[in-house]
């Protein structure tokens, strides 16, 4: 078997944890995997987890909750032609692998059966795009309730109108082990932490809020003192900022997005609908339109997964392909899909290293890891001066899209109007209404000033959620319907 992952250390750490403990060796592997393949299937695997994760929330100036979970288990999948069969189990042994693959044999009996499994592990190329640390043991308990007492007081003494601050802490040790009937073994570790601020100011009666944090793949030694004071300054100013919001008015008018974080209303319009399934099955709509114009010219959209550090960042995806930089759009033009291994085999596509799943009791499928707009020419202040009456939505709360034709409803969290190419005011309540791919296309000027997100997003489809990052630069949209309340 040949070894795709990302540091030898990871392999061992993976085998050391999830194998040995258990009873497990490569034979045993090969011999369950083997086992599948007595009735026709295409392809099978074994997918190993090791979970250890934590989260703590304060309010009201006292750490209210405090958890910590453990979790392993391992599931197996069978292929046969467009059908998948899947088992799982939260007990890692000899037994319970060989009864999952078992139960994995119900499949349909359409593939062609070819198989070969090799007989040894040979090391392959090395990538590390973050540091294998376990988060949950790089400060002890005492240390995490002070650093999220720190950001509250931080918070309180910014402005006497702050009336209440909640936050939030959480870590993940995550250690995967992918083997599968082509005989590639691979393996990551990956750390994962957040730190998540909401505060709540109040003026003459009226209460407004704001919000804050970050994270990403780091331990909780990233949240140093000036990346509090960051987020504080975020959150409060987004506050208070609010309490002066006028509401905002009604009907279709020029919109500029912010960078970084409103990328998300990219993620959802139209990241979703380039993933492989929906491409597959027709029910997006970019189906069948490789080649063709899809957006404004300038307007390119890449998926990457390589990216240090971040958020939506694997050494490997969870079928243990290497993941990638995927050109989605370029320059306006459709160029390909987000695929894991099944769709981009139907479909005769190169996989691209976005087979995802929330854990070892689901199914992968093809998902984004960090999606984002490349930046262009235009400076942010010279994008804003040329709008002569319109929105600015600095910021994004929650959103609904529809995969088939990529309508989309999002609520701006903090947003301006623009006077004469002036910032004149905020507003409240203002909602983007559109269609992902309409919107491509109304895209009129690019900043020059690319920002992913700070490292805040999740993203959930078909009842799984995975941790995940958006950006954009500023962008200029023509006639994007608002709705407001004013």
């Amino acid at each position: 078997m040949n070894i795709i992952e990302p540091n030898l250390q990871s392999h061992m750490t993976a085998t050391n944890l999830l194998l040995t403990p258990n009873g497990l060796d490569q034979g045993k592997l090969l011999s369950a995997l083997g086992s599948i393949f007595t009735h026709k299937v295409d392809y099978a695997d074994l997918y190993f987890q090791f979970t250890k994760s934590e989260s703590w929330s304060l309010e009201e100036g006292i750490v209210k909750t405090g958890s910590f979970s453990i979790d392993q288990g391992v599931g197996v999948r069978a292929i046969s032609g467009d059908k998948t069969a899947f088992a799982y189990s939260d007990e890692i042994s000899e037994r319970a692998l060989l009864d999952a693959a078992e139960a994995t044999r119900t499949i349909a009996r359409r593939g062609a059966g070819r198989v070969k499994l090799a007989s040894s592990i040979k090391p392959g190329s090395a990538r590390a795009l973050y540091h294998a640390n376990d988060p949950v043991v790089s400060l002890d308990a005492t240390a995490k309730v002070k650093l999220l007492e720190r950001i509250e007081r931080l918070a309180r003494a910014k402005d006497p109108r702050i009336v209440q601050v909640m936050a939030g802490l959480s870590g993940e040790h995550d250690v995967v082990l992918v083997v599968r009937s082509d005989g590639v073994i691979a393996a990551d570790v990956r750390p994962l932490v957040r730190l998540s601020l909401t505060v709540i100011a109040e003026q003459n009666g009226r209460r407004e809020v704001g919000t804050a944090g970050g994270g990403g793949r780091y331990d909780f030694q990233y949240f140093g003192e000036e990346l509090l004071h960051k987020y504080v300054n975020e959150a409060v100013n987004a506050a208070l900022t609010n309490l002066e919001a006028k509401p905002a008015p009604a009907g279709p008018m020029t919109v500029v997005l912010g960078p970084g974080w409103p990328g998300v209303l990219l993620h959802e319009a139209i990241g979703h609908g380039l993933e492989g399934d929906f491409n597959r099955k027709g029910s997006s709509t970019f189906a069948g339109r490789i080649g063709e114009r899809v957006a404004a010219k300038g307007v390119t959209v890449v998926d990457d997964g390589t990216i240090a550090d971040r958020r939506g960042s694997l050494n490997v995806d969870d079928e243990g392909n290497a993941t990638q930089c995927t050109t989605l759009i370029e320059d306006g033009i459709l160029r390909g899909y987000i695929q894991d291994t099944l769709n981009a085999r139907l479909m005769k596509m190169p996989a691209t290293g976005n087979g995802r799943r929330e854990s070892y009791a689901h199914l992968p499928m093809p998902r984004m890891t960090n999606t984002y707009m490349l930046g262009g020419d235009r400076d942010p202040e010279e994008i804003i001066a040329s709008v002569k009456k319109g929105l600015y939505a600095v910021n994004f709360g929650g959103g609904q899209v529809d995969i088939t034709n990529g309508k989309f409803v999002f609520s701006a969290s903090e947003a301006w109007m623009i006077e004469d190419g002036k910032l004149a005011y905020p507003v409240k309540g203002a909602t983007l209404i559109g269609n992902g791919p309409d919107v491509l296309n109304r895209v009129s000027m690019i900043g020059n000033d690319m920002r992913l997100d700070s490292g805040v997003g999740v993203c959930g489809k078909d009842g799984q959620s995975v941790p995940v990052g958006v950006g954009q630069p500023t962008l200029r949209i023509e006639d994007l319907t608002v709705g407001g309340t004013g």
